[in-house]
């Protein structure tokens, strides 16, 4: 079981889901290799693409996110994701708790429209992330 009693985390998950801050991420990481306790590391503002810059190829976190894209220019939708991260460096031992963790993780951080598991940086971009909330909202205006 992963240990997620830092209250950062749900003051964090908090302000992302708030329409009132500009927090659109949280970062939650190991606080070592050998520990099973969970601790917010970062917030941003910069989205998805900010986000990906801060993920260590070497370790294992999750992410969440708010985000924010339109079907046209009079409806703009938010919604959030989920993002497990296993970096491409990522300790065998690590990797092997990931799939229990998540579970404790998502009891903390419960309300997403999808996750994603990613394991290189381009599993985190903007487009394909968009086109699946779109395709999850029901509404497409694209023909998608």
């Amino acid at each position: 079981m992963a240990e997620l009693s830092d209250p950062q985390i749900t003051e964090a998950y908090q302000d992302v889901r708030s329409d009132k801050t500009d927090t659109n991420w949280l970062l939650i990481d190991y606080e070592s290799d050998r520990s099973d306790t969970l601790k917010l590391t970062q917030t941003g503002t910069g989205g998805l693409a900010e986000l990906r810059e801060v993920l260590d190829d070497s370790r294992a976190s999750y992410a969440y996110v708010r985000v924010q894209y339109s079907n046209d220019k009079e409806s703009i939708r938010e919604k959030f994701v989920l993002i497990v991260w296993i970096g491409p460096r990522c300790k065998l031992m690590r990797k092997a708790k990931i799939s229990v963790h998540a579970a404790d993780v998502k009891a903390v951080l419960r309300v997403y429209s999808f996750e994603v598991a990613a394991q290189e940086k381009d599993d985190i971009n903007e487009d394909p992330i968009i086109l699946r909330l779109r395709k999850a909202g029901g509404a497409s205006y694209d023909g998608v």
